[in-house]
């Protein structure tokens, strides 16, 4: 599997494979380990909605793999002949073969084979412009949900900065529910993000433990910020926090001492975003 660019004007291929010692199998298989994936530059997305954000985004599509007992669902066909027309192949497979690929014993019935995309930093902050940044986040389950909150707010991307847990793994993009396909991801060292500070027109809002600033006192309004989140067990580091503009801690009450990473992002992304989040349409659920 190699990451050369399809063929656009070809249609992929359709297979049907039948045994977990198939070497293209095999090979889809291997992308469960970050080393396959850092060499092939591809990785495994579970379900339908996945499918169908990574077409609609215009995401590479490498190969979609479906149970056969489905090739006659309208939503799955539609979807997978939309993906053969962009020039991914298509894999007809068992239930077993689904379960070998995603590790579980209740597979999805549909499972894609996608490129990696990552983006370059932006070079100024127009109006409303807002990302996520995160400081060597090594849950994956964190960094899926930060993703995907970020979708929530609006966000334009999510920064991750030094040693951050790699989101194209399996258990980070479950936690995406498809927003890995509608965010832009910059990968940046711990310099490099600092470098680029330096010419961001919009302010720098940090999460930290000893912050100065109740969260929910800053007016942010339209102005392009950054929200900078730490390490789960560290926090922001000096050389981090020196780069905010805004130090601010979430007040809590109880006994606990701290919060999970991704609630806290949620919490205070939120809180930032009130002056440009509408409320949507009340026929549409919004509480899952």
């Amino acid at each position: 599997m190699s990451t050369s660019q399809q063929t656009k004007n070809r249609p992929g291929r359709i297979h049907e494979i039948t045994s977990t010692a198939n070497p293209q199998i095999k090979a889809i298989k291997s992308l469960a380990a970050k080393k396959f994936r850092d060499e092939t530059g591809l990785f495994l997305a579970e379900g339908l909605k996945l499918l169908t954000d990574a077409l609609a985004t215009g995401w590479p599509v490498r190969i979609v793999i479906f149970a056969k007992k489905m090739a006659g669902v309208p939503a799955i066909a539609n979807a997978a002949a939309r993906a053969r027309a962009q020039g991914a192949d298509i894999l007809e497979v068992n239930e077993k073969i689904l379960g070998a690929i995603s590790r579980r014993d209740n597979p999805q019935m549909v499972i894609g084979v996608y490129e990696q995309r990552f983006a370059a930093p932006p070079k100024q902050g127009a109006s409303s412009e807002f990302w996520i940044a995160l400081d060597r986040v090594r849950d994956p389950g964190n960094l899926g949900t930060i993703i995907r909150t970020a979708d929530c707010v609006g966000a334009n991307g999510v920064m991750l900065v030094g040693e951050v847990t790699d989101p194209f793994g399996l258990e980070a993009v479950r936690a995406t529910m498809g927003s890995l396909f509608h965010m832009k991801l910059v990968q940046m060292s711990a310099d490099g993000f600092a470098d680029w500070c330096k010419g961001w027109n919009g302010r720098v809002i940090g999460a930290h433990l000893e912050g100065a600033v109740d969260f929910r006192s800053i007016e942010l309004g339209s102005e392009p910020a950054i929200l900078l989140m730490g390490n789960e067990q560290q926090g922001l580091p000096v050389e981090l926090s020196a780069l905010c503009d805004t130090l601010c801690l979430i007040p809590m009450a109880g006994q606990a001492d701290s919060l999970n990473l991704a609630v806290s992002t949620g919490i205070v992304a939120f809180q930032l975003r009130r002056d440009v989040l509408i409320m949507p349409d009340q026929s549409k659920g919004t509480a899952s």
